[in-house]
């Protein structure tokens, strides 16, 4: 087997193209004298079925039965075509009536030939990509409240943590976890304990150090940076229900929730948008908590104080025009 420099250029490519086609010509040695090795197509069917062994013994109907269990086609249906390779041209062909009982050998197939198959059946079951489009699939989809309604999920027990601790947050929960998993590994390659962290004898188990102030009654907690910077001043000249625009991009909308979200972007006050418009990226959900509900999973955002403004911004009307030049 030869290969054109013009089709491919990269040396190394052509020396590893070489290195696996080397034995090609030598490939079916070792096969006895009467196996047939054949590629299996199919009308309906992107698959194919690469070197499946026959014998020269073997009946046209075998060869039906195979293609039947491989595709689901049956026998009466199948119109086979035979070609000395996959895209190559026809030489023969049995119609689905034809020579049922006739030996494969009668044909003189070379060893690699194609068979393809063309299904009849009007209502073939593979038509369509019905066996191979997975986007025909129908997916099972829950909506937000059933989900809510739901008990053992992440959401419930996240509500349970927050019931018994009120700091408790899914993304604190996350990080602490994380942090943990690399305490232990560290402890296991290396032997030693993470600052934060105690090996305890009774499990055998690193695990996070006691601290007395996780106990007692803290009076203040210190605050990130997000929180300080974002504040109860940052949203104090908004209200909700107010009609606003947000930055970037002039989206208007409404003002759905005002209020702190530990569970994103660090933490600090957040302004709950329901846009106008199919522009932003949330539905009023984050980490499986609500804070408020947008009519589509692009229809909500959250947004600093600082890029909302409230005000006289109603719904822009796209179909509005000021220019007489335009109807």
């Amino acid at each position: 087997m030869t290969t054109s420099s013009s089709t491919i250029k990269n040396e190394d490519l052509l020396a590893l193209k070489s290195y696996i086609t080397a034995a090609d010509a030598t490939q079916y040695n070792s096969l006895a004298a009467t196996t047939l090795v054949l590629d299996l197509t199919h009308s309906n069917l992107n698959q194919r079925h690469a070197e499946i062994r026959f014998d020269k013994h073997d009946t046209v109907d075998c060869l039906r039965q195979k293609i039947h269990q491989k595709t689901g086609t049956p026998p009466h249906m199948q119109h086979l075509q035979l070609k000395a390779t996959a895209g190559g041209n026809i030489f023969y062909e049995i119609l689905p009536e034809m020579e049922s009982e006739r030996k494969l050998g009668y044909y003189n197939l070379p060893l690699g030939a194609n068979v393809h198959c063309v299904d009849l059946d009007p209502y073939s079951s593979s038509a369509g990509g019905a066996y191979e489009n997975t986007a025909l699939v129908e997916k099972y989809k829950m909506s937000d409240e059933e989900y809510d309604k739901r008990k053992g999920t992440l959401r419930d027990w996240g509500r349970q943590k927050k019931e018994e601790n009120p700091e408790f947050s899914l993304m604190k929960h996350a990080k602490e976890h994380a942090q943990l998993v690399e305490a232990r590994r560290f402890y296991k390659e290396s032997g030693s304990v993470k600052e934060g962290f105690e090996f305890d004898e009774s499990s055998g188990l690193i695990i996070r150090a006691e601290d007395e102030s996780d106990n007692a009654i803290q009076t203040s907690k210190p605050k990130s940076d997000a929180e300080i910077e974002y504040g109860p001043e940052s949203i104090q000249h908004l209200t909700l229900k107010d009609r606003c625009q947000v930055q970037p991009g002039s989206r208007r909308g409404e003002i759905a929730y005002i209020g702190q979200i530990d569970d994103l972007g660090g933490g600090g006050h957040w302004v709950g948008v329901i846009l106008d418009e199919p522009l932003g990226r949330s539905d009023g959900c984050v980490n499986s908590v609500r804070y408020f509900e947008a009519p589509g999973s692009n229809r909500g955002g959250f947004f600093r104080g600082k890029n909302v403004e409230s005000g006289n911004f109603p719904e822009i009307d796209i179909f509005a025009s000021d220019s007489e030049d335009e109807l």
